[in-house]
């Protein structure tokens, strides 16, 4: 049975997912219909509201861009690249490749989503060269899979919000510490079902597949040329590129500048979290000739964020103005009571993320519908937001958006996986769900 279901899904979306471009057209067309529609608003208020908030996250997708290329330039460092190879090493069939590929990116996603995905994708890469027989669709599907775990962990968007004095809730429910979300017994517990749980789905995937489509070591090679230690260095401008002392002088400015920050009383944020990405980047790569090639590569990656966050503003501009977002979201609380809140957040944010596929913006339109409804109903509001964060991450195992910078690594289309990834969404939600409700 699972050979069918697994065969079945992996057909559908081949033939019928578009390229996530298309996609978001596509999902711009139905919210435009939708606010008309269930909202009784015209065409010129509805076009009035996209192109509204078409521009009003473009702060926030230059940090993605700048989060999502230097984590790239991390995760490409020779020490990073040298773990990489280590684990892949050890690693010598098929089932355990996609174990260990989920396993590790969920484990590092929880530090750092951006440096999970990259180093996943990176270790799929190599698996696929190591590993005979190995299905490279269902290696890829599996490290992005670690995706899910984002939310839950170090960078999540959401608790990290509400820790943050001045957050606009801070009036209605005060700061809440991460050691009430992030570190919580219920988020670290379903943190550890989903350790266990998604490796062993991977597993059971690759069984199911009777023909796997593998690719050979000479279709992953690096299309850019790696330079060794014996490169002629002969300019004075080479020279100053290759230079280790003023990467690493520059690095240690960087660093000492987040020891003032951090002695100062500075909080963990994405600004902060960039910077020192940066100035890992450069130390790692040991120059700024090498830092700036793999950066060259890393641009490439992230060429679908910076063309589709614009039309994903839109939609949620459209979605938040037009009253559609807090419609939906209200339909779900109000049906729900103290116990239910927590997985009936879960539910309603993982339908929103579909149209809002970034967890701070979501949280802007969903968060105040869903402290209200908690204070209503007597529900623990710390719960509440974990179950909104885990929904938030759930259904991006079906919204590519976020899968593209893995896919570029890949070199593979999203229709590839996401037929895969549709069941390992599936068996979590189950999970996810029925943790939220004990």
């Amino acid at each position: 049975m699972l050979k069918k279901i697994t065969g079945g899904c992996v057909r559908l979306f081949d033939r019928y997912l578009p390229d996530p471009l298309i996609l978001v057209l596509l999902i711009t067309l139905i919210v435009f219909a939708a606010g008309m529609i269930f909202e009784g608003h015209g065409p010129i208020a509805m076009l009035g509201y996209w192109q509204d908030g078409f521009w009003n996250l473009l702060s926030f997708a230059m940090q993605m861009t700048l989060m999502l290329v230097t984590g790239f330039t991390v995760a490409k460092t020779p020490l990073f690249m040298s773990l990489v190879d280590r684990i892949a090493s050890v690693t010598k069939t098929p089932g355990r490749a996609v174990v260990t590929v989920s396993f590790i990116t969920l484990v590092v996603t929880w530090f750092n989503w951006v440096i999970g995905l990259v180093i996943g994708a990176i270790l799929a890469r190599e698996l696929a060269r190591r590993v005979e027989n190995v299905d490279y669709r269902l290696l890829v599907a599996s490290a992005y899979s670690g995706f899910i775990i984002w939310h839950a962990g170090l960078s999540a968007a959401a608790p990290l919000v509400i820790a943050t004095p001045g957050h606009f809730l801070e009036d209605k429910i005060g700061l809440i510490p991460t050691g009430q979300t992030i570190f919580s017994p219920l988020n670290l517990t379903i943190c550890l079902a989903i350790l266990i749980v998604l490796p062993l789905t991977c597993r059971l995937l690759m069984r199911s597949i009777d023909k796997p489509v593998t690719v050979s070591a000479d279709q992953l090679n690096d299309e850019r040329p790696v330079t060794d230690g014996n490169t002629q260095v002969t300019r004075p401008a080479e020279r100053i590129e290759h230079s280790r002392w003023l990467a690493w002088i520059s690095a240690a400015l960087g660093f000492a500048a987040v020891l003032a920050y951090a002695f100062n009383g500075g909080g963990l944020n994405l600004n902060i979290v960039i910077f020192v990405l940066i100035f890992l980047g450069l130390a790692l790569h040991g120059s700024a000739r090498n830092f700036l090639d793999t950066l060259d590569e890393a641009v490439r990656g992230a060429t679908g964020v910076l063309i589709q966050f614009p039309f994903y503003a839109g939609i949620m501009g459209m979605m938040s103005a037009s009253g559609l977002a807090a419609d939906l979201a209200q339909g779900f609380v109000s049906v729900s009571s103290a116990h239910t809140l927590p997985v009936l957040s879960f539910l309603s944010a993982g339908v929103i993320n579909i149209f809002i596929p970034s967890g701070g913006g979501q949280w802007a339109v969903q968060g105040p519908i869903l402290v209200q409804a908690a204070q209503s109903v007597g529900a623990n509001i710390p719960d509440v937001v974990t179950g909104f964060a885990w929904g938030d991450a759930w259904t991006n195992m079906i919204q590519p958006f976020w899968a593209l910078p893995a896919l570029a690594i890949a070199g593979l289309k999203a229709r590839d996986i996401m037929g895969f990834c549709v069941i390992i969404m599936a068996v979590t939600g189950v999970v996810i769900a029925a943790l939220l409700l004990i």
